[in-house]
């Protein structure tokens, strides 16, 4: 593995363990259940936790395909296991 892929992979560990914990952040702020009502769209998502907008979606995406986490609206996003984003969030 180069240096620059070595880079690319710290910099992805990075994107999820912000994302993960901004959705624990906010579930804990407004215990619903586990479903998380999102008060602002990704791109403030994104310059909140100092990523890109594409980073976020991403980053998204990929924990749902994971199954940590489901996005049935653009605002509204289901923890499915919690565990898993704590242990991002380490």
């Amino acid at each position: 593995m180069s240096d620059a892929d070595a880079d690319r992979n710290a910099e992805w560990f990075r994107a999820e363990e912000r994302v993960a914990g901004f959705l624990l952040e906010m579930a804990e702020r407004v215990p619903s259940g586990g479903a998380v009502e999102l008060p602002m769209s990704r791109q403030d998502i994104a310059d909140y936790l100092g990523l890109t907008i594409e980073t976020v979606s991403r980053t998204l995406k990929h924990l749902e395909d994971a199954a940590a986490i489901e996005v049935p609206k653009r605002r509204r996003i289901l923890l499915r296991n919690r565990s898993a984003l704590r242990r991002l969030n380490a």
